[in-house]
């Protein structure tokens, strides 16, 4: 499968010379993953960063009593792994588990360790995708917080309007902190307000 996505998602960040670019290729692998399948589970300790070429995952806990709770939602250009996991090499949080047929490319620990050490670029590239990934999760407390169902649910479709065309509702719902029933609610509302 082509790159090119990854290529432009890292441009955005740092400028890599065709030398850094091949040493990365090296340390790199592209895998498949069939719809429902896990890339990560609850408990194994997280192996892979994922950058996602084809296809949508949902990042998720299960509590102690069976119950769901959506975390994030990720589609191409997006990365997906339990980060926390994948840094430390301790047990995951989270299930990291396929909506559809998924293509990654997937660096595991090691190779990031090297990478960091012989393209210092891609150090850099790493931790300014982690600050923006702190940025957005620190907001999205923020909005759970404060901002009333019918807003928090504007706001993911403004901001993911790929995704909501994609994900079940039901997902979504949880990922806002909500009940599937209080979602149609709301996109009911929204129908009538057109």
């Amino acid at each position: 499968m082509e790159l090119t996505p990854l290529w432009k998602y890292i441009a955005h960040y740092v400028d890599l010379s065709d030398r850094e670019i091949a040493i990365i290729s090296d340390h790199l692998k592209i895998r498949t993953y069939l719809k429902g399948q896990f890339i990560v589970q609850q408990g194994d300790v997280c192996k892979y960063d994922n950058f996602i070429l084809a296809g949508s995952t949902k990042t998720f806990l299960t509590d102690a009593q069976g119950k769901e709770h959506i975390v994030m939602l990720a589609v191409e250009n997006w990365w997906t792994s339990d980060l926390g996991s994948f840094i430390t090499q301790k047990p995951a949080d989270y299930h990291v588990q396929c909506l559809e047929q998924t293509t990654v490319v997937q660096f595991s620990h090691e190779s990031f360790e090297l990478l960091f050490q012989e393209v210092p670029k891609f150090e850099r590239f790493f931790r300014l995708i982690l600050q923006k990934a702190f940025v957005e999760s620190q907001n999205r407390i923020v909005g759970n917080l404060s901002l009333p169902a019918k807003e928090r649910y504007l706001k993911f479709c403004k901001q993911y309007p790929r995704i909501e065309q994609r994900v079940p509702q039901y997902l979504i719902a949880s990922y806002l902190g909500i009940t599937k029933q209080f979602l149609s609610k709301i996109r009911a509302e929204l129908m009538i307000d057109e």
